[in-house]
C-alpha cells in the first residue's frame, strides 16, 4: 500500500512539473445544463490531484477513528499483559528470595490479570504451604486447576510434593495414582515423590520396584541406590520374623549373596534364628559374615545361643582371638562359651580378660553368674553392684 502511495505522488509530481515546464496545452468545458463551465486542462489536473489526495485523507482519517475503539482495547490488553508479566515476575523472584508473603499477593495479582493462571496458581500455592496456610494452599490449587486444565499435571505434582511435605503420605499417593491411572508416562520426578511416599509409609515392598525403576533413568548414584534398598530389604526382614519361620526364611533368601555377609542383616537374621531354636545355622551365618568383615556386634550374638558344636565354637573364637586380642566383647563371648562348656576355669580366665580390655555390664553380669556357679557369692555381688552402677551411668 506504501509501495502504491509513493508511486501515485511520484507521478503526480511528475505530472506536475511537466504541467509547470509546459505551456497552456489547452482547455476542457464541463456542460451540465443549463450550466456550462470551461477550465483550464493545468486548472483541471491540480484539482483532480488535489481532491484524490483530500479524499484519501479523509478516507485514513475515517478509518482511524472507527479503528480508535479497538485499538485503546489492544493497548489496554497490551499494558495489563506487561502488568501480568511483571506481577508474575515479581511472584517468582520474591518466591525465591523467602519472601512468601509478597510471591503470594504477586501470583493473586497476576492471575487477576489473566497471566498463566495455572503457573503463577502453583506458585501461589507454594508461598502459602511455606506461611503453613493450607487451607488458601489447597483454594490455590483448585482454581489452578480449573483455570488452566492443560497443566493438569504440574498441578496434581506440585500438590502431591506439598502434601508429602505435609506428612499426608498416603493423600499424596492417591493422587499420584491418579496421574498414573490417566495414562500418561510417569516421569523421573513423579517416581522420586512417590518413592519418597512409600518409604514414609513403610510400603517396601514397592520401594524396591520404584529403586529399581529409577535406577534404569539414572535417578541416583550407585552408592545411594544400593544404601536405599539395602534398607528396603533389612525392614522386609525384619517384618518376616514376626510371621513365622517359613516366611523369614523366604525373606533371608531374596535377600543378596554379598548382603548376607552385611554385619546389621546378619545380626538381624542370626538372632530370629536363634529366636526359632536354630542356633546351629544362626552360627553358620554368623561365622561366614565375620570371616568377610569383623563386627564386635555379631561375635557378642554369636555367644548367646548354646548349640552342639559349642567345642568347635571356642576354637573359632579363639582363632578370631589371633587378630582381634583387644577386642572385649570376643573375649566376653568366648567366656559365656567356655561356660556353655562347663570350663569354669577357662570362662573366668576370658571374662576377666574382657573386663581388663573395657569394663562392660555385661561381662560383670556373666561374671557374677559364673561366680555363683563356683560359689564365690562375695564376688558374685560385687560383680552385681559394678554392672549396676555401670548400668545406671549410662
Amino acid at each position: 500500500m506504501k509501495a502504491m502511495l509513493w508511486i501515485l505522488a511520484m507521478f503526480a509530481a511528475a505530472v506536475g512539473i511537466t504541467l509547470a515546464a509546459k505551456p497552456d496545452l489547452g482547455y476542457m468545458i464541463v456542460v451540465y445544463p443549463p450550466y456550462k463551465v470551461e477550465l483550464s486542462l493545468n486548472f483541471f489536473v491540480l484539482v483532480t490531484l488535489g481532491f484524490f489526495f483530500f479524499l484519501y485523507g479523509f478516507m485514513r482519517l475515517a478509518t482511524s477513528m472507527i479503528a480508535l475503539p479497538e485499538r485503546a482495547r489492544e493497548y489496554h490488553k497490551r499494558r495489563a499483559e506487561e502488568r501480568g508479566r511483571e506481577f508474575m515476575k515479581d511472584a517468582i523472584s520474591s518466591y525465591f528470595e523467602g519472601r512468601f508473603t509478597k510471591a503470594e499477593k504477586a501470583a493473586l495479582s497476576a492471575i487477576e490479570m489473566n497471566e498463566s493462571p495455572g503457573i503463577n496458581g502453583v506458585i501461589a500455592a507454594r508461598s502459602a504451604h511455606e506461611l503453613r496456610a493450607y487451607e488458601r494452599r489447597d483454594e490455590h490449587l483448585a482454581r489452578a486447576g480449573e483455570a488452566d486444565p492443560s497443566g493438569k499435571s504440574f498441578i496434581l505434582m506440585t500438590n502431591a510434593d506439598l502434601l508429602i511435605e505435609e506428612r499426608r503420605y498416603a493423600e499424596a499417593l492417591s493422587i499420584l495414582k491418579q496421574m498414573k491411572s490417566s495414562g500418561s508416562r510417569q516421569h523421573t520426578a513423579a517416581l522420586r515423590l512417590e518413592l519418597k511416599a512409600e518409604q514414609n509409609l513403610k510400603h517396601w515392598d514397592r520401594v524396591l520396584e520404584l529403586v529399581e525403576q529409577l535406577d534404569t533413568r539414572n535417578a541416583f548414584d550407585a552408592a545411594y541406590s544400593e544404601q536405599m534398598k539395602r534398607h528396603a530389604r533389612i525392614e522386609l526382614l525384619k517384618r518376616s520374623v514376626v510371621e513365622g519361620r517359613e516366611r523369614f526364611a523366604a525373606s533371608w533368601q531374596k535377600i543378596p549373596e554379598k548382603e548376607r555377609k552385611d554385619a546389621k542383616v546378619v545380626s538381624i537374621a542370626a538372632q530370629a534364628f536363634i529366636d526359632f531354636g536354630e542356633c546351629v545355622l544362626a552360627g553358620k551365618i554368623i561365622e561366614e559374615s565375620l570371616d568377610a568383615h569383623w563386627s564386635s556386634h555379631l561375635v557378642a550374638i554369636y555367644g548367646e545361643c548354646p548349640a552342639p558344636d559349642a567345642v568347635k565354637r571356642i576354637e573359632r573364637a579363639e582363632n578370631w582371638l589371633k587378630k582381634h586380642d583387644d577386642d572385649a566383647v570376643l573375649l566376653l563371648t568366648l567366656g559365656r562359651l567356655c561356660m556353655h562348656q562347663k570350663l569354669w576355669g577357662k570362662a573366668r580366665s576370658y571374662l576377666d580378660a574382657s573386663l581388663s580390655v573395657h569394663p562392660s555390664a555385661a561381662a560383670h553380669l556373666a561374671s557374677a553368674s559364673l561366680a555363683e556357679i563356683m560359689e564365690r557369692h562375695e564376688d558374685a555381688e560385687n560383680h552385681y553392684r559394678k554392672a549396676q552402677e555401670l548400668i545406671l551411668s549410662v
